[in-house]
């Protein structure tokens, strides 16, 4: 085993590779499926939350505000809890997703209004990041090895925004900077999927699914307020 103790570093979880059992392959595995259904459900809510005029006014308001953030506090605990039990865990982690993305409905509302196309170039950057580190973890075998998937996925980052500026024509800044937040996002994925399988007791798939939507869920919203940003229109909403 390389750089990977009970107590992996920041370095050691980009730059070390370990063997896996044939339940610990399986398990990541199924994380990566889980963690796709988590980010379709995203998908679902923020598209239903964002077309909604009355979802979008109350999520701008305070009690909307509270709302969304004791229910993403809550949800992943009842997640977790109801980690053995495959019915009520991944129906939480669904609505995990599902609320995650309704609660983002003002970003995308505001987003629609002024620049359409970056929901698209944000999903897109997003997505690219997202297949190239699955596809790795799919392929992987019995051994994980977090240079090579971090080269997968800066490779997937690069093809992502060249293919995005083919159809948005977002400049030579937007590519650079689509490459920034690919790159930010592969690093969060492999350091996420490096924990998950450092930690001894990972007998479930349902609380490394939920890190990893953590993750890419914070990626989006940050790749679409710089997108934003950067076709002039800002945000005021994190």
């Amino acid at each position: 085993m390389n750089g990977y103790q009970q107590e992996a570093g920041f370095w050691d979880k980009l730059t070390g590779s370990m063997p896996l059992s044939a339940t610990r392959s399986a398990v990541i595995k199924q994380t990566y499926v889980l963690f796709g259904v988590s980010v379709l459900a995203a998908m679902a809510g923020g598209y239903i939350g964002a077309t909604s005029e009355t979802m979008v006014r109350f999520f701008s308001g305070w009690m909307g505000w509270i709302a969304a953030m004791v229910l993403l506090n809550v949800v992943p605990q009842i997640a977790m809890a109801a980690r053995h039990n495959p019915v009520l865990g991944v129906s939480a982690l669904v609505f995990d997703g599902f609320i995650s993305g309704v609660a983002l409905s003002p970003l995308l509302y505001y987003a629609n209004l002024v620049a359409p196309n970056m929901i698209f170039a944000a999903l897109g950057i997003t997505g690219f990041v997202f297949l190239g580190v699955t596809a790795y973890i799919m392929t992987s075998g019995r051994t994980f090895s977090a240079p090579k998937g971090l080269m997968i996925g800066l490779f997937f980052s690069i093809m992502g925004a060249m293919i995005l500026n083919s159809f948005m024509h977002i400049g030579v800044l937007g590519i650079l900077i689509s490459v920034g937040i690919g790159a930010m996002g592969v690093c969060t994925l492999i350091y996420s999927t490096s924990g998950v399988l450092a930690t001894p007791d990972a007998d479930s798939p349902i609380p490394g699914a939920l890190m990893l939507f953590a993750g890419v869920f914070n990626i989006f919203v940050a790749a679409l307020n710089i997108m934003l940003r950067l076709m002039g229109g800002g945000s005021n909403r994190d």
